[in-house]
């Protein structure tokens, strides 16, 4: 079945490894929201979605050794284990605090934020259509969270704050060299962000369960399977091709709330939901053309 497996193209394996990526980052975010609802605290669930991922790499590096760990980037590695914990913390408390398909929509906003720190902080440029796909998006966003009315929720700036905290993430990736591995990556990320909450996850600590060490350690492996499935997928397949496929969460993610939470997204979200990837499909189209583009032209 793995010969099969890897007798297809890179871009058929890598929108299957996007696939179940996005299958099994809904699966967490279920679990998350179910340990949330069992009053779990969100330091405490964080604690075990980084140290479960951390333990999982060790026969990575039993098999690579310890001198494929070296790394002279270890303040960029530092700031985004720094963001990628402000990010789980907001994803964690926004999942809890609303609908899955909601927040997952919520959460494709990563690309918008992309655009405008490309320029303040990397100072590419971007020109008219790129700038028109992201006001749309953001129009997208406020057809959702409508503010200043009665069905404005505060709990969605959360999944905001969330997707700002993966844009910056991503946009400290982009300047790191080639030589920097995912294994490299994973692993100061790990190390760093169980450093980082387990002073918070002691001091809120509450001894779960038989139920919520279910949920825990769920939320653990599905967290660093996916991860692993999404570094997968883009090293398979090229980026234009792959990164649609991410959207497929919103399908998994309306699907288990119907089913595990009886959620059922109103037209306004649907609405803004479509503005939303709509807007992040064009662009990760364009910026894909624009790359091939360049490659062309050098």
């Amino acid at each position: 079945m793995k010969k099969g497996f890897m007798l297809l193209s890179g871009n058929i394996r890598g929108c299957i490894w996007m696939a179940l990526c996005g299958l099994g980052f809904s699966v967490m975010a279920a679990f998350v929201k179910l340990a949330g609802q069992a009053g779990i605290n969100t330091f405490e669930i964080t604690f075990f979605r980084v140290l479960v991922g951390f333990l999982m790499l060790a026969p990575f590096v039993a098999n690579s050794g310890f001198e494929s760990l070296r790394s002279q980037y270890i303040k960029a590695h530092a700031l985004r284990a720094v963001l990628g914990f402000v990010a789980m913390i907001c994803a964690y408390i926004g999942i809890a605090k609303l609908e899955l398909a909601t927040y997952t929509a919520l959460s494709f906003t990563k690309p918008l934020f992309a655009v405008i720190l490309a320029v303040v902080i990397l100072k590419e440029e971007v020109r008219w259509r790129r700038w028109a796909a992201t006001i749309v998006g953001f129009i997208g966003v406020l057809v959702m969270m409508q503010p200043g009315s009665s069905a404005f929720n505060p709990w969605a700036l959360l999944a905001m704050g969330d997707a700002l905290s993966i844009a910056l993430l991503i946009t400290i990736l982009k300047r790191l060299p080639a030589s920097e591995t995912p294994l490299i990556m994973l692993f100061y990320y790990g190390l760093i962000g169980t450093l980082l909450v387990t002073p918070a996850a002691i001091y809120y600590w509450q001894w779960p369960n038989a139920t919520e060490w279910f949920y825990l350690v769920a939320i653990g492996v599905t967290g660093a399977l996916s991860q692993y499935w999404w570094i997968l997928a883009f090293k398979a397949g090229e980026a234009s091709v792959v990164a649609p496929f991410d959207y497929l969460r919103l399908l998994f993610a309306g699907l288990i709330g119907f089913v595990a939470f009886s959620e059922v997204p109103d037209h306004w979200t649907l609405i803004g939901a479509t503005l939303i990837v709509g807007s992040t499909i064009y662009i990760a189209q364009r910026e894909a053309r624009l790359g091939r583009a360049a490659k062309a032209a050098d």
